[in-house]
């Protein structure tokens, strides 16, 4: 069909050229000079003759031609054209030797190519007139137009797809969802190939269209998105004004249905079951219910509550904003004994209710939960739970306080059993008879200690001693009165010597640790021994205070300077205690104004004259020198120590102990041998005896029998040892007479090696046969050390010489 009306329109497109073309011949004209001629140019000559020039039209060309020939389009001719074929025409600009063509002798136009106009509505070129032989311009230059005349070829477009839209459900019919708009590339100005009009294809059931301007609308009042949430609908657009012939497009438009809250919830259920422990805390969470609700979004959102009063008082429902379940949890304790089910009506509503929809019917529900309480063994439980005693301070060891009591709340009642926690009562004040729950006192009470006593009090099923509970119990001290009322501070005031009789010196108060119920009432005065006192007087001032005011006129402090006035005080019982204060009056001499200049003259002198100041640097400098003093003495005393040391000439320290074999002569480490050359003189050869008798224990009489003892060397005879026997026995004879001097020293003598050992001596001293060649005579040059072996050899070879000589 698309086909048969291009045919036609081809054929009155052809009819129309051909009679422009007839038109241009018959209306052509003759110009001379550039240009057009125009009606009225002044170029026009006398007697009708005109100036020659171009002789055309506007030129058409139809698109989208698709015959085999090219495409005639015009003819472009020159009045001053005789037929000869000496002018040749020419033509250039958009599309001159591509798409358009021209006879060169004629001036025919043809298009070789297929033309779109939707890509390009005209061209624009240059047409020129030569002369063939010598290529001359025989008419001016001019400008001309071939515009692409449109056809029906392009189909609407709708270029904005896919089209999502949405609408709430239950919308009136016509409620606007959304509009679509298709574009055809057609000629708007030529016929009616770009007038559109839109139609629904699918989905007029339930939506229509405007076929002027895309709008989308419902076509029914019911839509519901709980039955279907969403619509593919079909939009068709056609061009030439829907007529017969036109081209279409189409386009699927997606309609979402929005939720509206049209739906109210709904339990699933009539009825829940849950158990829960009797034990279980406030606070516990028992189970969970939820309602339905078909609608989405916040639609769904909706709270709970308990409608009866059991439930209300008993248990909890909160919401979880989450998953929109009914938490139901434990408000108050539960007990089995008391009330084994519980039943509880859960109601669910909408948070956000619509009110177009409230005619649809109540937007909440109701059921019932049934909550079953489990029995546990529970510990015991104090009746009543009163937590406070009261006790009297003098109450007896063992006086009873008071009782408290425990049951078991089972069914099975078990005996129960007390206790007192001592890590609230450690010093065991209180104790508890573990079978009726009475308090006794455990020690003696003193309110002023300790006024009040917080102690917890167990309660165990005597079978199972893991089922306690605890109570907290404060126990009051009641008080008596057990304390005698006292001197606030211990007092003292002073009286000018010329003090008026009746002059105030001093207001007293006094302290009473007792606190009776009625307050405290005190009493004051002079007590028996003050009763002949003429000097002050006393006055209760009746407030719990006294005043104390001179008697007499005048005090001389030079006759007596401190007066001390004994008060008695006695409290208001009952029983009523009393004590007796003293009182210090100090006589001062005072100014004309009766400002205390100074009180009995040393301690007031050295206070008006030294402040506390002075007083820690006089301090301070008298416990420097009595460290000074104490430095010197030290000193001293380490001094005349040392001394005594050096004129004892104490050896203790030299007497060395040896438990091995020593180094022989050349072994001057051990010990200073200066110390003992120093005590005797080898030129000086003493005899004499030992220390004492051979009856009085000393060393042997014989010196010749311990010099013999000594092995291996040869005792000259003129040495004497008597020097160290002297200081030995002296030493001895200082220690036997100091007790308490402990045996520092420990004489022993090493005279030889030992009769047992294997080993011959080694040593040259051995070696004092007759036939010896030894020359000793060099030990006198090595100086005192050697002095002695000098002696003893060479002393010895010389005696041998003389001998043999």
């Amino acid at each position: 069909m698309a086909k048969g009306l291009q045919g036609v329109s081809w054929t009155m497109l052809l009819l129309l050229c051909a009679i422009q073309e007839l038109g241009s011949w018959a209306m052509h004209t003759a110009v001379e000079g550039p240009g057009l001629g125009q009606p009225g140019d002044p170029a026009l000559l006398a007697g009708g003759r005109v100036k020659r020039g171009w002789v055309w039209n506007q030129f058409f060309v139809v698109e989208e031609y698709t015959g085999t020939e090219p495409l005639y389009v015009g003819k472009i001719h020159s009045d001053s054209d005789e037929g000869d074929g000496s002018i040749k025409y020419t033509i250039s600009g958009e599309g001159a030797g591509t798409i358009f063509l021209i006879d060169e002798i004629t001036g025919d136009i043809h298009a070789t190519e297929r033309l779109d106009r939707e890509q390009k509505t005209f061209y624009t070129l240059r047409a020129q007139a030569r002369d063939r032989q010598t290529d001359q311009l025989l008419e001016p230059e001019s400008e001309f137009i071939i515009k692409v005349q449109d056809i029906n070829d392009s189909e609407p477009r709708f270029l904005e797809g896919p089209y999502i839209g949405s609408v709430a459900e239950l919308s009136p019919i016509g409620t606007s969802v959304m509009q679509v708009m298709a574009s055809d590339a057609d000629d708007p100005t030529y016929g009616s190939s770009a007038r559109i009009v839109y139609s629904v294809l699918e989905g007029e059931q339930h939506f229509t269209v405007d076929s002027k301007t895309g709008v989308i609308r419902t076509a029914v009042a019911d839509l519901d998105r709980e039955t279907q949430d969403r619509y593919e609908v079909v939009i068709r657009a056609t061009d030439m004004a829907g007529q017969l012939g036109g081209l279409s497009g189409s386009t699927t438009v997606t309609i979402v249905v929005t939720d509206v809250n049209d739906n109210p919830p709904r339990f699933p259920q009539k009825m829940y079951q849950f158990s829960i422990v009797e034990t279980a805390p406030v606070g516990t969470a028992i189970g969970r219910v939820k309602a339905e609700d078909s609608d989405v979004g916040e639609n769904t959102d909706m709270t709970y509550q308990v409608k009866d009063e059991e439930g209300v008082e008993m248990f909890r429902v909160t919401t979880d904003s989450n998953t929109q379940e009914a938490v139901i949890s434990v408000q108050k304790p539960l007990d089995y004994e008391s009330k084994k089910v519980h039943t509880v009506v859960v109601e669910a509503l909408n948070k956000f209710v619509d009110p177009r929809f409230v005619d649809l019917g109540t937007f909440r529900d109701q059921t019932i939960v049934r909550v079953s309480v489990l029995d546990v063994d529970e510990p015991p439980e104090f009746r009543p739970p009163s937590n406070l005693m009261e006790v009297q301070e003098d109450a007896h060891v063992g006086s009873v306080v008071g009782v408290v009591t425990a049951l078991d709340p089972d069914t099975a009642n078990h005996p129960v059993r007390y206790a007192i926690d001592r890590s609230t009562d450690a010093e065991r004040i209180f104790d508890i008879d573990a079978n009726t729950g009475a308090i006794v006192t455990g020690k003696v009470l003193d309110r002023e200690t300790a006024g009040w006593h917080n102690i917890t009090v167990l309660a165990m099923e005597a079978d199972n001693h893991s089922q306690v509970s605890r109570a907290s119990l404060r126990i009051r001290i009641l008080d008596v009165n057990d304390n005698p009322p006292e001197l606030a501070t211990p007092y003292e005031a002073a009286v000018c010597e010329d003090a008026k009789p009746g002059q105030l010196i001093q207001t007293i108060s006094v302290v009473d640790r007792d606190e009776p119920q009625s307050g405290h009432r005190f009493y004051f005065t002079l007590a028996p021994e003050a009763t002949n006192n003429h000097h002050f007087s006393l006055l209760d001032i009746k407030d719990n205070t006294a005043a104390v005011h001179t008697q007499r006129m005048g005090f001389n402090r030079q006759e007596q300077d401190v007066y001390l006035l004994p008060i008695l005080v006695v409290d208001s019982g009952p029983p009523a205690l009393s004590s007796t204060g003293t009182l210090t009056i100090r006589v001062c001499g005072c100014d004309s104004n009766g400002a205390i200049q100074s009180c009995n003259s040393t301690a007031y002198v050295v206070s008006a004259t030294l402040s506390p100041g002075a007083l820690i640097a006089l301090l301070v400098c008298i416990l420097i020198l009595v460290v000074l003093v104490l430095l010197i003495l030290t000193l001293k005393r380490h001094h005349k120590s040392h001394l005594t040391s050096e004129d004892d000439e104490d050896m203790r320290d030299n007497v060395i102990k040896y438990n091995d074999e020593g180094g022989g002569e050349q072994d001057t480490e051990a010990y200073d041998m200066s110390a003992l050359r120093s005590l005797y003189d080898f030129s000086e050869i003493k005899g004499g005896d030992g220390c004492g008798g051979p009856g009085e224990g000393g060393l042997s009489g014989n010196p010749a029998s311990e010099l013999h003892a000594l092995p291996q060397w040869v005792q000259s005879p003129d040495l004497d040892f008597s020097v160290f026997r002297d200081y030995i026995c002296k030493k001895v004879e200082q220690a036997d007479e100091d007790l308490s001097v402990p045996p520092y020293d420990s004489f022993q003598t090493y005279a030889f090696e030992g009769s047992d050992s294997p080993v011959p001596s080694l040593s040259s001293i051995n070696t004092w046969s007759s036939g010896s060649e030894q020359d000793f005579s060099y030990l006198g040059v090595w100086g005192p050390r050697f002095r002695q072996l000098a002696a003893l050899y060479a002393g010895r070879r010389g005696e041998e010489d003389s001998e043999e000589s």
